[in-house]
């Protein structure tokens, strides 16, 4: 049967003659997926080496590799084969290989010249997941530097070809049309309070009713069929016996999956239930109505809490389109959209590439193997977010899969890859091998990525919730007979890849060590319950269950799924772990932290041992012997923290402070010693005199004044004694001291008696500044102040005399004061 794209096909061979890449840009329906690698299996360039074709999703690289197959009547694994994850139908005479993105970075990694492979092609490019852009940023560097023979051919139906014909050096871009039957569109816009499962089975009935064919419906996700497959047996049991309901979603057995793509006969109609992996490269046959939720779920990693979240979104306008081109390829057809037209308008053009908005764990493992220490070092369409890349480096690091100084891979960390599934869980299942847990890790895992296989109770009618053991139990016991299947073998193909016994019967593994299995894992989603019943996650985050759990009574949990949204988020999975389990991992979990510290209520430095487990403090003992340096960091603390009083500021250590800062006021190169300086500079001229010090009691035994005294040069202090002195030797003998407090008029306070015969002010600093008299009565009290002591004796004398003899009678107050005696008594020596 003749295709549209083999219209293009001439251009697109002689494209790839003439250069090492190419871009094909074809419309659904065109035949791109199935007839390009038959077309170019023969090419002269090739020269008989293999065709390795990515394809997205596991069911589509399948059902390409089966559609070729059949059409060189051959079977699956002779000339065309697959690889997706943990299954592989190749033979020694493959020539091409449709494989999973992930399975193309496991061949590069195990040779990066990908020797015997010519071409690589890159399906369904638009869809943007991240191991596509990964696989095309090592395949472009690995053609660059080692293989400049091999060619890259991108594919897609609805993409911006410039910039990655461009990302491609400049490659040629073909464009082919397509065929496409018309297909009217009818908008059935629903209510925000009506969910989706509800309002969807209407529009099937209006649909089974008004048009002929079958019917592929578009569903964010398997809780979603799963209700609409039970209200529609309930709905069309009595009025439409002849319908037969297909789901169709990745984690289905091959037999459902083909049961979904495979025509019915001629009596019965087929209703497809579908997430968005029918979205392209996949061949409904007999598709002419698409009713279409426009809805879509998908992970999103959030930088802010380090955690993954499901979240529902509005398909984009090219997705709209992919999904309504399915209802036009065989005949005319319809599309129903449950949004209006209005709505549709609004419509972002496309979805945002998965490598902006995911978990980086995976691709940085990746890069770290393939010898690249940051994202930067490749060539991407659009470069790794760096809050998500630094967050992924974070994990790779608890999990001991890379290096925390150059990020390079640790033998642990290859080991992981090898397995080829999230570092989480391939980390759980090697760390679980050597406790002979190996069988219980499988079904873990199992679990946590197959979701829900089982609905809402156990073999024994208990409510499942929250609690990962039942999760597991109710997958051993259900009654589902293809749920078991799927889990059962699930389980087993993991034992495989770990070369466990699968003699062993799953059902009486116990379930004792799910808590410490999830935990490695899920090292920083431990929990430790709150006094208010809400946890502290060991990654620092606040979590909480959803309604009444019996989960939320334990002490210590393992969360495996919680969302992100408001300040706690909410814990969908989680299961009880041992404390003492905990424990027993000290290297891999426990960090121990030195606490040194000021205690304002004890006055001393304390030293603390904390044991932590990320955000949660498990305990702290007495550090017996603290590191002196870091002792005398916080004994320096303490002081900023109380203040320069803490320190033991005698008089004298007072007195010389005053006098330097004195200096300091008239001659710059003197150290500034006020206070605010002092303490902006505790470790230049305090730390030397206080190691070993733990207390305020213990800097009591500091000399204060020698420890000022030391910052001044020998010719600082012989001036300082100069020109700033302690005291003043006045006309009566005696020494009285300065007072340096005012810095800028310091005072010499002594009774008037003993200045008799001093006819002026004393000044120091080498004369520069006068002293500020205060002049005091025989009773101490101030009677005058003043810088002018000559002028005092001429003017202001003479009135002080009479008001002192007055009240001081016994006393000497001569008429001329500067011929007279000075004195220390009432009277002067021989005087009357």
């Amino acid at each position: 049967m003749k295709m549209p794209i083999d219209a293009v096909l001439p251009e697109l061979k002689h494209a790839l003659q003439q250069h090492r890449n190419a871009v094909l840009v074809a419309a659904p329906g065109a035949g791109k997926t199935t007839r390009i690698p038959l077309a170019l299996l023969d090419e002269p360039w090739l020269n008989k080496k293999k065709i390795i074709m990515l394809e997205p999703r596991r069911l589509a690289a399948r059902s390409a590799a089966k559609y070729m197959a059949k059409t060189l009547n051959e079977a699956v694994g002779e000339t065309v084969g697959y690889r997706v994850r943990l299954e592989t139908k190749v033979g020694p005479q493959t020539r091409i290989e449709v494989v999973t993105e992930g399975v193309l970075t496991r061949m590069l990694q195990s040779d990066p010249t990908l020797e015997g492979i010519g071409l690589l092609i890159f399906d369904e490019f638009h869809e943007r997941s991240l191991q596509a852009d990964l696989g095309l940023a090592l395949s472009i560097q690995a053609q660059q530097l080692l293989r400049d023979d091999i060619k890259i051919l991108v594919m897609s139906a609805t993409l911006e070809a410039e910039p990655v014909a461009q990302l491609l050096g400049n490659a040629t871009v073909i464009v082919s049309e397509g065929r496409q039957y018309g297909v009217d569109t009818l908008y059935r816009p629903r209510s925000n309070n009506i969910k989706i499962e509800d309002a969807i089975p209407s529009v099937i009935v209006e649909a089974l009713n008004n048009h002929e064919g079958d019917l592929l419906v578009f569903l964010p996700g398997m809780r979603e069929i799963r209700r609409v497959e039970e209200r529609l047996l309930r709905v069309l049991t009595s009025t439409a016996p002849s319908v037969r309901i297909c789901p169709l979603h990745g984690s289905l057995s091959m037999e459902e999956q083909d049961a979904a793509l495979s025509p019915v006969s001629k009596d019965q109609r087929k209703v497809v239930l579908s997430t968005s992996v029918a979205e392209t490269s996949l061949t409904v046959e007999g598709i002419t109505v698409v009713i279409d939720s426009g809805l879509s779920r998908v992970s999103r990693f959030s930088p802010r809490t380090g955690m993954s979240r499901l979240e529902t979104i509005t398909v984009s306008a090219a997705s709209a389109e992919q999904r309504k081109g399915r209802a036009g390829r065989i005949m005319p057809g319809t599309c129903y959209r449950l949004w209006s037209e209005e709505e549709h308008t609004a419509l972002s053009p496309r979805t945002s590439p998965e490598i902006m908005e995911t978990d980086l764990a995976p691709l940085l493992l990746e890069l770290s193997l393939w010898g690249v220490h940051a994202p930067s070092e490749l060539n991407w369409l659009d470069e790794p977010p760096n809050a998500a890349v630094q967050q992924a480096r974070e994990l790779l690091i608890q999990l001991g899969a890379i290096d925390s100084a150059n990020y390079s891979a640790t033998p642990h960390g290859r080991d992981m890859a090898v397995l080829g599934i999230h570092p989480r869980i391939a980390h759980m299942l090697l760390r679980a091998l050597p406790l002979g847990s190996g069988e219980l890790a499988c079904e873990i895992a199992i679990v946590l990525s197959e979701g829900d296989i089982v609905k809402g109770v156990n073999g024994n009618g208990r409510a499942i919730g929250a609690d990962l053991r039942l999760r597991v139990e109710a997958m051993r016991s259900t009654s589902d007979r293809v749920a078991r299947n799927r889990y059962t073998e699930g389980v087993r193909r993991l034992m495989r890849l770990l070369s466990i016994d699968e003699t062993h019967t799953l059902a009486s593994t116990s379930l004792q060590d799910c808590g410490l299995l999830l935990a490695y894992a899920y090292p920083d989603r431990i929990a430790r319950r709150r006094d208010n019943g809400k946890y502290l996650l060991s990654g620092g985050r606040g979590a909480t269950f959803i309604g009444e759990q019996l989960l939320a009574q334990e002490q210590w949990i393992v969360v495996a799924d919680v969302d992100d949204h408001g300040a706690d988020s909410r814990i969908r999975l989680a299961t009880p772990i041992n404390f003492e389990q905990i424990m027993l991992q000290q290297t891999e979990w426990i960090s121990e932290e030195t606490h040194i510290f000021w205690d304002r209520e004890s006055q001393s430095v304390r030293a603390r041992v904390r044991k932590k487990l990320g955000a949660i403090e498990l305990g702290e003992v007495p550090m017996t012997r603290p590191p002196a340096d870091r002792v005398l960091i916080a004994l320096l603390e303490g002081v900023e923290t109380e203040g320069i009083e803490l320190l033991p500021w005698t008089k004298a250590a007072r007195q010389y402070q005053e006098r330097v800062m004195f200096m300091c006021l008239h001659e710059s190169s003197w150290p500034d010693v006020a206070d605010d300086a002092l303490l902006a500079t505790l470790g230049h001229w305090l730390a030397p005199y206080v190691e070993g010090i733990k207390s305020r009691a213990e800097l009591q035994r500091v000399n204060l004044k020698e420890l000022l005294e030391s910052q001044l040069s020998w010719e600082q202090r012989r001036q300082l004694d100069q020109d700033a002195p302690t005291h003043w030797t006045v006309p009566s003998g005696s020494r009285i001291p300065i007072d340096y407090h005012d810095k800028e008029a310091p005072i010499l306070a002594v009774r008037l008696q003993e200045l008799f015969g001093m006819a002026e002010t004393p000044r120091i600093a080498g004369g520069k500044v006068a002293l500020t008299l205060h002049l005091l009565s025989p009773a101490q009290r101030p009677v005058q102040v003043t810088r002018d002591l000559a002028s005092f004796w001429q003017q202001t004398y003479f009135e002080v005399r009479k008001d002192l003899k007055g009240r001081y009678p016994k006393h000497y107050w001569p008429d001329n004061p500067l011929e007279a005696q000075a004195t220390r008594r009432a009277k002067p020596p021989g005087g009357s």
